[in-house]
């Protein structure tokens, strides 16, 4: 927007650089250009300003298809002022000269032409396929179409406008359709879901199969080795007792010798014992009892000597002594 000075009668303008400012005096152009700086009469001036600026606006449209269903295309559209000399015989920009604001709606109405050859370039384009063929195509073709109808438009270019850009959103049908189409595409996919998770059970109920079966089989396994280690122990304390017992036997072979041998020695000692005593005289063994006796007993209180013992002792004594032969 254009900064206007005041002075009295007359006052100066100032302009930035986006927009062009035309200047006329009794009907004549005096001044024009971008980015002025000029002072004026006012009472004797008329000034436009045009934004020559890339302008975005806003395109929304609601239509039928050819099978009569409403569809909605939803962009946006880029235009900007190509002839600005043109445009401003064709449409009033010319500002207040006090506060430099435009008269008029300058920009809105050029919108409106625009828009009103985009919707009829769509309205016509939806009305030709049905509603299942447009959004099967999408946006694209639209936009195609949209950009051919803007470009090659008369009544544009007489004004001095050009379209630079072509944007489609949004193609869309009705809230209703939009439902019932998503009906089958939702359905497939929860059915898909329904069959993975279908599938995520059976998986797990196969993994706790195998994992009951492993368990099981671990069990059955542990149970073999405990029974293994069991024979084994067996084995082994049957092989300890059959070797303690051949020890033991072993030992008591060897003792039993050894006490058959003692017994046998004691014997054969009491039996030459015997036999040395056997070819003594009475009165000799006789006396060695005694001696046996003496050693034995601690004191002897009494001794008796009977007539028969003494009659053996004093025939024993007057019997001559045996001579020593060389």
């Amino acid at each position: 927007m254009a900064h206007i000075r005041n002075f009295g009668l007359f006052a100066q303008l100032k302009s930035e650089v986006s927009n062009h400012v035309i200047r006329f005096s009794s009907g004549r152009v005096k001044q024009s250009g971008r980015g002025l700086v000029f002072w004026f009469a006012l009472q004797s001036a008329s000034i436009v300003e045009i934004p020559m600026d890339d302008r975005e606006m806003t395109l929304f449209l609601r239509g039928r298809s050819q099978d009569f269903q409403a569809v909605s295309v939803q962009g946006s559209i880029g235009w900007h002022v190509v002839d600005s000399q043109r445009l401003a015989e064709r449409i009033d920009f010319s500002i207040d000269l006090t506060t430099g604001k435009p008269q008029r709606e300058p920009v809105e109405a050029i919108e409106a032409r625009i828009t009103g050859i985009a919707n009829q370039a769509l309205l016509q384009v939806l009305s030709e396929a049905s509603v299942q063929a447009l959004l099967d195509a999408g946006p694209g073709p639209l936009r195609h179409t949209l950009e051919e109808a803007l470009s090659d438009n008369d009544s544009l270019a007489e004004i001095g406008i050009a379209v630079v850009s072509v944007r489609l959103a949004n193609l869309a049908p009705s809230s209703e359709l939009e439902r019932a189409l998503q009906t089958p595409t939702f359905e497939a996919l929860q059915e898909k879901a329904d069959q993975a998770m279908f599938q995520r059970r059976a998986f797990a109920v196969e993994k706790e199969r195998a994992i009951a079966e492993n368990e099981l089989a671990t069990k059955i396994e542990l149970a073999r080795r405990q029974k293994d280690l069991i024979a084994e122990e067996a084995n082994n304390a049957l092989a300890k007792a059959k070797a303690e017992a051949e020890t033991s036997s072993v030992e008591a072979s060897a003792e039993a010798d050894s006490i058959g041998k003692l017994l046998m020695a004691k014997t054969e000692a009491e039996a030459a014992r015997v036999a040395i005593y056997r070819d003594l005289p009475p009165a000799m063994l006789i006396g060695l009892a005694s001696q046996k006796l003496a050693e034995t007993l601690e004191t002897v209180e009494h001794f008796n000597v009977s007539p028969d013992l003494l009659a053996a002792a004093i025939a024993e004594f007057r019997k001559p002594s045996p001579r020593l032969t060389r």
